[in-house]
């Protein structure tokens, strides 16, 4: 496939604004099962280190903003039921439990800064 536009539709970095680098490194690794490294760029940027090609890092220069919306991105598991259990073993609230919305399954919930982070799985009502 021919392309007329030198931008290609890949994701390389999905940015989540924090307000405070250094605690939403620490909860972003509980949730991950990651180690807690080094921020980068002046502490405002924590990479954290992911499967695949696009990036995810935490974004502590804009401070002020405001965490209404959709979610931006979703994570894809095999396991949608194993994730909820830990969620909630970490003390996270979802805002929705596991809901069927057609060919998949999905769950949300918030991180401390309030945004809305959506996790996406195999339907366990699939037919």
């Amino acid at each position: 496939m021919t392309s007329s536009s030198p931008l290609i539709n890949r994701i390389g970095q999905v940015f989540i604004p924090v307000r405070d680098i250094e605690a939403a490194a620490t909860w972003y690794c509980a949730l991950l099962g990651l180690p807690v490294t080094e921020s980068t760029h002046e502490n405002r940027i924590y990479d954290l280190p992911g499967v695949g090609a696009a990036g995810l890092a935490l974004d502590g220069h804009h401070r002020e903003f405001t965490a209404d919306g959709p979610p931006r991105f979703m994570w894809r598991v095999d396991n949608l039921t194993a994730v909820r259990d830990h969620l909630r073993s970490l003390g996270i609230d979802l805002m929705m439990d596991i809901t069927n919305v057609g060919s998949v399954d999905i769950l949300q919930f918030r991180d401390p800064d309030g945004n809305l982070l959506m996790v996406s799985g195999p339907s366990e009502h699939a037919t």
